[in-house]
């Protein structure tokens, strides 16, 4: 199973996530994310990230497509995550900088996973709780009924994400089995702040689940 971490700040939590075998970490530029990062920061976490094992995830939301450009170059980024609305030739203008994509999915209804074909060139998919009027795009700890996935049909790979933890991961190894899991809320001791012990715990239960 693909494991991804969202929301990484600091190089402790990185290097925990390296040990355990994790295999993306997610930086997010959004500015009203409680898990914002600076780009100075991302270029330093993700040149760390070269000499190990596990990839940079560079997350945005409805970024002008010339500003993702400079950051992508900046921090060497060539994984992008797209948690808005951005369409098919957003991302086609994008993989012309060589990064690979995992678009968004909001879900709520089984009608929604229509919206991957609406997304070809995208390399990964990632379902999530679609978040109401006044929520952030992503990082809300909420889920969506996770057995509208049984019905999905793609060839790529994709992520499960919204409101994951140590309590339910097991449970959902047996009934949806996704590719892979994007975590951030779920390993948090508070809001935005990661703690590698409750990481080392998830990953542990994995193992033996």
């Amino acid at each position: 199973m693909i494991i991804k971490i969202c929301g990484i700040q600091n190089q402790d939590t990185l290097i925990c996530c390296e040990n355990n075998s994790i295999n993306f970490f997610g930086m997010i530029f959004y500015p009203k994310s409680p898990r914002n990062i600076t780009i100075e920061n991302a270029n330093k976490l993700n040149k760390i990230s070269e000499k190990l094992n596990i990839n940079g995830v560079g997350v945005f939301v409805n970024k002008d497509i010339n500003e993702l450009e400079e950051i992508i170059k900046y921090v060497n980024l060539k994984y992008v995550q797209l948690h808005g609305s951005e369409d098919e030739l957003y991302i086609k203008n994008l993989k012309k900088f060589g990064v690979k994509i995992i678009k968004s999915i909001s879900v709520s209804n089984e009608d929604d996973l229509q919206k991957i074909n609406n997304y070809q060139t995208a390399d990964y998919f990632l379902f999530d709780y679609k978040p109401k009027k006044n929520e952030l795009p992503g990082g809300n700890s909420k889920s969506f009924d996770w057995n509208i996935l049984k019905s999905l049909k793609t060839d790529k790979p994709w992520f499960l994400s919204g409101g994951i933890n140590l309590n339910n991961i097991q449970q959902i190894l047996v009934d949806i089995n996704p590719c892979g899991v994007d975590l951030s809320s779920g390993v948090e001791k508070e809001l935005g702040i990661k703690d590698n012990r409750i990481i080392n715990n998830f990953i542990e239960k994995l193992n033996y689940a």
